[in-house]
């Protein structure tokens, strides 16, 4: 069985000018080369051009930090300031016990690292003589910036939610003007600042090891960069998506059981989640976005450099992929600001607002902006490539069909979860006379659609891209069509400051209606007179709460439509890593080898087969751990709940609840965590194209599970708000079925569905490491070594998956209860 040392190269492992060639043995190596050897823009070489995409990111850095000083000093009433920095206490004790949490687990891909990198990965010594092992040195880079991967992802993780916590009072603050525009205008500023800063400080990491470290060290840098990003997204998007709908669902229930408001400040449970709108919908996605645009990018440079034949040419693509990375900055900021300008211009002293056509104007410019730009800047930096004068232009339609389908996927999506749609109209139908049961099925209808017309619109833009590909491109790289998809993803992320800016406007939305109503603003002894006085206006309380509300269902429709951009970059980005191990297995695709990725290869097609059960068990898992979770909440907080003779729930209950909702979500991601590492170490060690199979099936299955669940729940959930908003029906039969539907949605759109987009990406990169683990194991030991090894890891992850359901049991349930009983209180263990 062959070494799968070109894995190392596919990551960038080794810089230099040389071209990629065979060594002894069979082994392949690949080599990075020199940026400065090509020209640009009629005498500046590659290098030197980069460098001024450092100052690009340092304006996207001041950006994003201006605009957090801007949206710290805008006016807040003191009662809305306390309510915001109580959630953010919450939020920090939550990101903090996280943090040492995700250390624990990166022990785990630390060990394999170490082990691989130290001990069996191919490398030449001083003499030029292959040995096995890195120097030591080499090995502390790879888990240094695999700490480093972390650390992004938590710190943008941490921005945002410092940034959107900012922005919920100052938004509900601002709704008391009565108008709906500051509604709009702050939470959008609070996204672009996350985008903006993430983006930034992402492709500022990136640029800095490509440019600064020196040639041998630049691929560990990569590869433990990647690997550690990646651990930080899953963890945190996994464990926040499980905390908010535990947080969400008890809360909801509530207003069932009790007849109560939405966000009743009586209620223990509603900070909570407010919280869990931060761990789920602001932590997450920051986290998942920082590692699906720094990922995606490794896995585009690794390929120039494993399928690209001249170094000429790898330079010239290296270096416009960078530089249409540092435009996707600058047309993200253009559009925002000029979109911004319309919007205030228009809006600014309307009474009413469609909340939903400024963020879908801004996605359209942003991505016309980004179309425009993509070929400007090609033009002038690859007017030939390879000696074809046209290519310039058919890289740029590659991206094109990634760009446009950013702007695309969030209309289709809008079709199945926006207000206005007649699918989610169709929801709240058979809620009148079906109540909670034909809602639910109405919600599958929507999502079942949605996947089926996504799945449509994602193929045919791919299918472009591979009809481009065929035009001459083969003549520059081997397999042209992985290349184009890759660049597909890529365009993808061509407005991703936008991208994130409009799914981090929901959870800020979500919770400007939330401290509204905990601050008790209508309460305050003399609030109208104060209001006048300190900050020049009279306050309108009723439209305020209906601006508020509106403009919640605005945010949750474009949440919504981030994720699938999310989930198919994930998806269309996997097949560009999962190339790597293709070439190294078929030792650069020789058609005998190509034979064994077929279904008449067993040990493939049982790959595909596994990989499904395991979407399908992820699925089943994350979603236990909200539902046990859940009920220990509610148990919680129908115990403790007090609704006579005080206004406000206390800050113990409330603490008590958030510590529920920690409790299981860490759970929930420890037996997750664990069944998807051992299972990936165990396949892969079973039989490499058992492995590709399986990572085939799960970006596929992982894809259409992830759509329908996401819109499905999208829709449940502004089903739930046209009966609150705009049917003025709260707390009727009605109401009651639309919020069931909309507590079955909640893990359905931020729990199982958002989080298959970082396992997805974490599972394929850490394979790459697994099987040339396993592949140099059975080289130096033998196969009845990594089988019995397959065997072991095998019985590991069933282990977990076993713990996923039997320990996460809702075990006092089943409990039988002979006398009335004393009301129920929960015990965290």
């Amino acid at each position: 069985m062959t070494s799968l040392t070109p894995l190392l190269a596919f990551l960038g492992f080794v810089q230099d000018a040389a071209p990629a060639q065979h060594a002894a043995g069979g082994e392949a190596a690949l080599v990075l080369p020199d940026l400065a050897k090509a020209l640009f823009l009629g005498g500046i070489n590659g290098r030197s051009l980069l460098l001024w995409g450092l100052v690009i990111c340092a304006l996207g850095l001041v950006f994003g930090l201006a605009t957090y000083m801007q949206l710290k000093n805008l006016p807040v009433h003191r009662a809305m300031r306390e309510i915001s920095e109580l959630i953010y206490e919450t939020c920090k004790t939550y990101l903090l016990t996280q943090g040492r949490f995700l250390l624990i687990l990166w022990l785990f891909i630390g060990a394999i690292v170490a082990l691989y990198f130290g001990t069996l990965a191919q490398t030449t010594d001083a003499t030029g003589a292959m040995v096995r092992g890195f120097p030591a040195t080499k090995v502390i880079i790879i888990l240094l910036f695999s700490l480093i991967g972390i650390a992004g992802s938590y710190g943008v993780a941490w921005f945002g939610i410092r940034v959107n916590t900012f922005a919920n009072s100052r938004t509900a603050f601002a709704s008391l003007t009565g108008k709906p525009y500051p509604n709009h205008a702050i939470p959008l500023k609070a996204g672009m600042s996350i985008g903006m800063l993430l983006i930034s400080v992402e492709l500022l990491l990136m640029l800095l090891i490509l440019l600064f470290i020196p040639g041998d060290y630049a691929g560990p840098c990569f590869i433990g960069f990647a690997i550690g990003e990646s651990l930080g997204a899953a963890a945190l998007r996994v464990a926040g998506g499980i905390f908010t709908k535990i947080a969400d669902i008890g809360a909801d229930l509530m207003k069932i059981v009790f007849k109560i408001k939405e966000d009743d400040a009586r209620n223990p449970g509603v900070i909570a989640d407010c919280t869990g709108d931060n761990a789920g919908d602001s932590v997450g996605p920051s986290a998942d976005g920082f590692e699906t645009y720094g990922v995606t990018g490794v896995a585009l440079i690794s390929f120039i450099l494993l399928a690209v034949h001249q170094p000429l040419v790898q330079v010239q693509l290296l270096v416009w992929i960078f530089a249409m990375r540092v435009m996707m900055i600058v047309a993200s900021g253009l559009s925002y600001f000029l979109n911004a300008a319309y919007a205030k211009a228009k809006y600014q002293t309307a009474d009413h607002m469609n909340f939903e056509a400024p963020l879908t104007s801004l996605v359209w410019l942003t991505s016309l902006v980004s179309v425009a730009l993509t070929f400007v800047a090609s033009r002038l930096l690859i007017p030939s490539i390879g000696g074809d004068p046209t290519l310039w232009w058919k890289l740029s339609l590659v991206i094109t069909c990634g760009t446009l389908a950013g702007a695309i996927i969030p209309e289709f999506v809008k079709v199945f979860t926006s207000t206005g749609s007649r699918h989610v109209r169709e929801i709240v139908t058979s809620s009148r006379e079906g109540g909670a049961s034909l809602n639910i099925l109405s919600g599958f209808v929507a999502g079942n659609f949605s996947a089926f017309w996504l799945g449509m619109t994602m193929m045919v833009l791919m299918a472009i891209a591979y009809g481009i590909s065929t035009a001459g491109l083969a003549v520059l790289m081997i397999a042209p069509a992985v290349f184009a998809f890759g660049l597909v993803a890529f365009g993808f992320l061509g407005m991703g400051p936008v991208t994130i800016a409009v799914d981090s406007y929901g959870p800020v939305t979500d919770n400007a209606q939330s401290v509204y109503e905990l601050s008790l603003i209508e309460q305050v002894p003399n609030v109208r007179a104060e209001i006048k006085k300190d900050f020049g206006f009279d306050p309108n309380f009723a439209r305020a709460k209906e601006n508020l509300e509106e403009n919640d269902g605005a945010g949750n429709t474009f949440k919504a439509t981030a994720k699938p951009v999310l989930i198919g970059t994930a998806v269309v980005g996997a097949t560009t890593m999962i190339f790597s191990i293709i070439v190294a297995l078929t030792r650069g695709l020789q058609p005998e080898l190509l034979s064994n990725l077929s279904i008449l290869h067993p040990p493939f097609l049982l790959g595909l087969i596994t990989g499904g059960a395991v979407i399908y068990w992820f699925t089943g898992a994350s979603t236990q751990a909200v539902t046990t979770g859940a009920y220990r909440a509610v148990e919680f907080i129908k115990a403790n709940i007090r609704l006579e003779g005080t206004t406000r729930a206390s800050v113990a209950d409330s603490k008590k609840v958030v510590a529920i909702c920690t409790q299981y979500a860490q759970k929930g991601m420890f037996n997750i965590f664990l069944t998807v590492f051992f299972a990936t170490l165990a396949f892969a060690f079973f039989e490499p194209y058992f492995f590709i199979g399986y990572l085939i099936s799960i970006a596929l299955f992982g894809l259409y599970q992830a759509i329908f669940m996401a819109n499905a729940g999208g829709a449940w959930d502004n089903a739930k708000k046209i009966v609150e908003t705009e049917l003025k029906q709260k707390g009727t039969p009605l109401h009651d079925a639309t919020v069931v539907g909309d507590t079955v949605g909640d893990p359905f759109k931020d729990t199982s569905s958002v989080a298959m987009n970082p396992i997805i990406k974490f599972t394929t990169l850490f394979g790459l490491l697994a099987v040339e683990l396993a592949v140099s194991l059975t080289a130096e030991r033998g196969a009845t070594l990594s089988l019995v090894l397959a065997g072991a890891f095998l019985v590991i992850a069933l282990t977990f998956v076993w713990r996923s359901f039997y320990a996460m049991r809702i075990e006092s349930a089943a409990q039988p209860r002979t006398a009335p009983p004393a009301p129920p209180r929960v015990q965290v263990h």
